[in-house]
């Protein structure tokens, strides 16, 4: 049997804050991390398209919420949704008011959004346990409601060595491990989003 696929992918437009946002129509798949974890490239690897997250060379740069048309295909089936891609956290070189701002924004979005069923916290396999990403999924799980879902997932794999990866594993057995370079991983995320916020099946 096939793996299920990314057959429509396509940026929609950018918001500020909830207010702005598209309407609440679809189940959304938030993808959150700090600013160089490779956010845009997950997206990119997760939808087969190069381009359609930009990603910026000055890490922060992203300050709005960018939201993605997506559809996938399994079995014949179409699964419609959106990814939501929000601003890093951690690294943005702006006034503390503006940071101030965009955190409430933030902030709101994710605790009012309704539509949101899972959150992809993104963390960078090299660096594990920051204070950081460990702040931010505290922050999930005490705002996490009946129907959504954490689903932590470790960027730039193939940087670990074996005896890195083993360790990983060991320590957070639930989250998925991938590699935008070497294109590995991206298959266990699709059928993890389908199976969640669908209902899907997979032997």
């Amino acid at each position: 049997m096939s793996n299920p696929r990314v057959v429509k992918a396509e940026f929609i437009k950018s918001a500020q804050s909830i207010k702005d946002s598209i309407e609440e129509s679809r189940s959304e798949v938030v993808f959150m991390g700090r600013s160089n974890v490779g956010k845009s490239s997950t997206i990119n690897l997760l939808t087969n398209r190069k381009n359609l997250a930009k990603s910026s060379a000055t890490p922060g740069k992203t300050q709005l919420i960018n939201f993605f048309d997506i559809e996938y295909l399994y079995n014949d089936q179409r699964f419609p949704l959106y990814f939501v891609d929000l601003p890093g956290f951690g690294y943005a070189k702006v006034s503390k008011s503006t940071k101030e701002i965009w955190q409430k924004n933030l902030q709101e979005f994710i605790k009012n959004r309704v539509a949101i069923r899972l959150f992809i916290h993104l963390r960078d396999a090299r660096h594990p346990n920051t204070a950081i990403d460990n702040a931010v999924e505290e922050y999930l799980k005490n705002i996490l409601r009946g129907d959504q879902k954490i689903l932590t997932i470790f960027t730039k794999g193939d940087k670990l060595k074996q005896k890195e990866m083993s360790k990983l594993k060991r320590d957070y057995p639930d989250a998925i491990i991938i590699s935008n370079l070497k294109k590995q991983g991206q298959d266990r995320v699709h059928k993890e989003i389908l199976s969640y916020i669908f209902g899907v099946e997979f032997d």
